[in-house]
């Protein structure tokens, strides 16, 4: 993907850079694995509308049947498929079964959004599948720990913040390297829905800047870390 920076820092007329402003020529295609809601696919939604994501949501896979985030999807026209995760005895058909589907479109970017199963990475797509999860990672994090099982956890420990936490997903749940994580305060009266909701407004900020970042080719992972390039950087890698 091309970029452009054509922006300038309103006080000294120099070139300036920053992802709220950025902007590139082609969309990013999108890939949405979810299970439920999705809250977080309508905040896709949202964004794209807004012109704050440029991006395009090629399909809406769910491994679950009958759930809101599908009616969302449909709403806007956006394909959809149902790979129910009962369905398959072990986690190697069922994940082979949602590369199937994804494998009719064109997709650069996998987002998981509220999917509470492991898929199992293809070669073809290892880098470039993204989660996010709920609290900070590593801690509060894991097989069986989502939504409201995390801000329990989180309450019930005394931990004084939480948040959120984008990532690139691996083969093991909650493991792959951090690109985004955002932080909230743990309020003494604090419910798990109360957390969640304060959660999710950061939700909403980090994964479409974690997507911008991504189409930007702005991330580098190195081992663990995920670095953030600067413009320079870019064209130097290139």
């Amino acid at each position: 993907m091309k970029t452009f920076w054509n922006y300038k820092d309103k006080h000294n007329n120099k070139p300036y850079f920053s992802c709220q402003y950025f902007s590139y020529i082609l969309m990013i295609n999108l890939g949405v694995l979810i299970s439920g809601s999705g809250n977080t696919l309508q905040n896709f939604i949202d964004q794209i509308a807004a012109g704050k994501l440029n991006a395009a949501i090629r399909v809406v896979i769910s491994s679950k049947p009958n759930v809101v985030g599908l009616d969302r999807a449909r709403k806007h026209n956006i394909p959809t498929a149902v790979v129910p995760h009962t369905n398959y005895k072990d986690i190697g058909t069922f994940s082979h079964a949602i590369t199937a589907e994804l494998d009719k479109y064109p997709i650069d970017l996998i987002t998981l959004a509220g999917f509470i199963h492991l898929y199992k990475i293809p070669d073809k797509y290892k880098g470039r599948v993204m989660n996010i999860h709920p609290g900070l990672i590593p801690a509060f994090c894991g097989h069986n720990y989502y939504g409201n099982k995390v801000h329990e956890a989180v309450i019930n420990y005394g931990a004084k913040i939480s948040g959120c936490t984008v990532h690139f997903a691996d083969n093991v749940y909650d493991n792959g390297p951090i690109i985004i994580q955002r932080t909230v305060p743990v309020l003494d009266d604090d419910t798990p829905q109360s957390l969640a909701s304060r959660v999710f407004q950061e939700e909403c900020e980090a994964y479409p800047e974690a997507i911008r970042l991504f189409a930007a080719g702005r991330l580098k992972t190195e081992d663990r870390k995920v670095r953030i390039l600067n413009p320079k950087e870019i064209k130097d890698e290139k």
